[in-house]
């Protein structure tokens, strides 16, 4: 959860470019980042891929209104609906976007090419029919960001007992990181997002790097097979609620919209 989920970039961007808030230019540039391509394979109409300005405005004549965002993990279809086809390529993938108003979804292929030390990553998004259906196990905005704090609050303490707070020099590097990361723009979401939303979307990221930090340094202090399952416990509900609080986030837009806010 270092990185920002590519179906997080194209769900907030899109739904940014849905509401007329940014122009496609704009929106592609955010959605691809830094990767080379981003390809839009699938689509109903088209034979062959397209890229993503042509997808977006496909999507729209489609009856797309907004786009929601899938993190699911083993034994956690966080976002999903179905069906289990979908479901199995979004599962390989960790992420997806589920589309709003149409039944479709969106999975990421990624492909790497380029020279030893110049290579770059290539997305194919395979469109595929979904179930119209809830999607499984995302909290409202209010109380991703209540369970969220409880969970920080509950994994410090244990972990603190443990001695496996991340530390040193790579764990400095890495906070300053996502410290100038956080700042630059503070474009955490797309234009459009309520406040709340980026606070929730701030502290869920916060809490990723922490446990990837975790993970990363070893066991730490952690030197009895005891302590090393207790830390693996402590983390666990961490990564999932951090995980849930993160879709929360990305989909607040189209909550808001199915609450008639927009």
């Amino acid at each position: 959860m270092l990185s920002e989920p590519r179906s997080g970039r194209l769900a907030a961007w899109g739904n940014a470019l849905l509401a007329g808030l940014v122009s496609p230019d704009d929106a592609v540039l955010a959605v691809v980042g830094e990767d080379s391509v981003h390809r839009v394979e699938g689509l109903p109409g088209e034979a062959a891929p397209v890229g993503l300005t042509l997808a977006l405005g496909r999507l729209r004549a489609l009856g797309v209104k907004g786009l929601r965002v899938a993190l699911p993990a083993p034994g956690h279809p966080l976002g999903l609906s179905g069906p289990p086809e979908f479901n199995a390529r979004a599962l390989e993938a960790e992420e997806a976007v589920v589309c709003h108003g149409a039944a479709l979804g969106l999975v990421p292929e990624v492909h790497e090419a380029g020279p030893s030390g110049d290579v770059h990553a290539e997305v194919v998004w395979h469109c595929l029919a979904v179930r119209e259906a809830p999607p499984a196990d995302v909290p409202s905005l209010g109380e991703a960001e209540r369970e969220l704090a409880e969970a920080l609050r509950e994994a410090t303490a244990v972990l603190s007992r443990l001695d496996v707070a991340a530390s040193g020099p790579v764990a400095e590097a890495a906070i300053d990181a996502y410290r100038a990361r956080a700042e630059r723009g503070r474009e955490v979401l797309a234009p459009g997002y309520p406040p709340r939303a980026v606070r929730v979307l701030e502290l869920a990221q916060r809490v990723g790097l922490l446990i990837s930090l975790a993970l990363e340094r070893g066991h730490g202090g952690a030197v009895s097979a005891s302590e090393m399952v207790a830390r693996g416990e402590a983390l666990r509900p961490v990564e999932r609620t951090a995980r849930r609080a993160q879709v929360a986030a990305y989909n607040a837009y189209v909550e808001e919209m199915e609450r008639g806010v927009r």
